[in-house]
């Protein structure tokens, strides 16, 4: 196993004596999440969030926040229990029936307003497609700095967040921190962060605060809503196993073997960014940076070099079993179990094997 890429040096004048704080930054307290929730489902990503926003929190010696907007009364207050078992102490709750369908107008305006008023020293959002539209509007609005994409989250002593995220490509780690301006905020992938336990039954205080936006005031307005029901939409950010592959499979035909594997072990399917480009997989089945982040029991990669790229995106997997013909090829470096093999010639006879295996198990059971 080797080292992980190297993080790139903290900005100089830091280290040593200790700088004072500017006046205005001392009214600034607390780590915060802004809690994604849509049509009464809270996105997972934001208890992830709150996991570590909890571990920033307790190093601080300050409260964990968590921000739920919506329009349903019932469903903001289960967001907001859910929030209180996964480490939050308090909760602040906008109810609004402009809060209905996610607008970045009137989200922006709900957040930025509660965070003038309470000044967290820290925000913290889920990097998903409403999360990274919502960090942007309300960075900018607030006049603050935001890390987007991080992998990695630390705190300093005088309360500076330093957030790590892939830079050049992926090819290098660099850490930023927002050192004259506050709140600092950073948005983190789904599944970067290890979910944290669940604490039934712990409470916290709930504040209310009032939007104050009338329907005629936001611009954009929502026509239809439209469920996504494509049963066939990859799920690969809470899979348990995963099998993917790569160039090393030579054509989209034998791309079949990693969907033969998927369907024995009831798995996910997924595969490089190559792939996607070369078009043999759709864009929401990519795992790596660009695509999606995965934490599996179980991650089989089929002919994959395993490029930083797409290290970022699995070595957070609990196993990983690499494939590949190349003895030297990058994925056996953090892979936990390596296989000097042809994929497309293994593959069918790991399918058959599992097959049997599970067969037999069924039986007996």
């Amino acid at each position: 196993m080797s080292d992980a890429p190297k993080s790139a040096p903290a900005p100089s004048g830091r280290a040593g004596t200790k700088k004072e704080l500017p006046e205005h930054f001392k009214a600034y307290k607390h780590v915060w999440v802004a809690v994604e929730s849509e049509h009464g489902l809270v996105h997972p990503v934001s208890f992830e969030l709150l996991g570590e926003g909890r571990k920033l929190a307790d190093k601080r010696g300050v409260e964990l926040g968590a921000v739920v907007m919506g329009s349903d009364p019932q469903a903001i207050a289960d967001a907001a229990n859910a929030c209180f078992e996964y480490g939050a102490d308090i909760v602040y709750t906008v109810t609004d029936p402009v809060l209905t369908h996610y607008r970045n107008e009137a989200y922006t305006k709900a957040l930025t307003d509660i965070v003038n008023i309470y000044q967290p020293e820290i925000l913290l959002l889920g990097a998903t497609t409403l999360g990274r539209d919502l960090a942007g509007s309300v960075a900018t609005t607030l006049r603050t700095g935001l890390t987007a994409d991080c992998t990695e989250l630390a705190i300093d002593e005088e309360g500076s967040l330093a957030a790590t995220r892939p830079t050049f490509g992926g090819s290098l780690l660099c850490t930023i921190m927002t050192l004259n301006f506050r709140p600092q905020m950073a948005t983190v992938r789904p599944r970067v962060l290890s979910m944290p336990k669940r604490t039934p039954g712990r409470q916290g205080r709930i504040v209310q605060h009032p939007l104050g936006l009338a329907e005629e005031d936001v611009v954009t307005k929502i026509l239809q809503f439209i469920a996504d029901r494509d049963s066939n939409k990859a799920q690969l950010a809470y899979a348990e196993i995963v099998v993917a592959g790569g160039l090393g499979l030579r054509s989209a035909e034998n791309f079949q073997l990693v969907k033969d594997l998927a369907a024995v072990l009831g798995a996910e399917y997924g595969g490089s960014r190559p792939l996607v480009q070369k078009g043999w997989i759709t864009g929401d089945r990519q795992i790596g940076q660009t695509g999606k982040t995965i934490r599996p029991k179980l991650y089989i990669a089929a002919g994959i070099s395993g490029a930083i790229q797409h290290r970022v995106g699995v070595e957070g997997s609990d196993l990983i079993v690499a494939i590949n013909t190349d003895p030297n090829a990058q994925i056996f470096q953090f892979a936990h179990l390596g296989i000097v093999a042809d994929a497309v010639e293994l593959l069918p006879a790991l399918t058959e094997a599992f097959r049997k295996y599970l067969s037999v198990n069924r039986l007996a059971g």
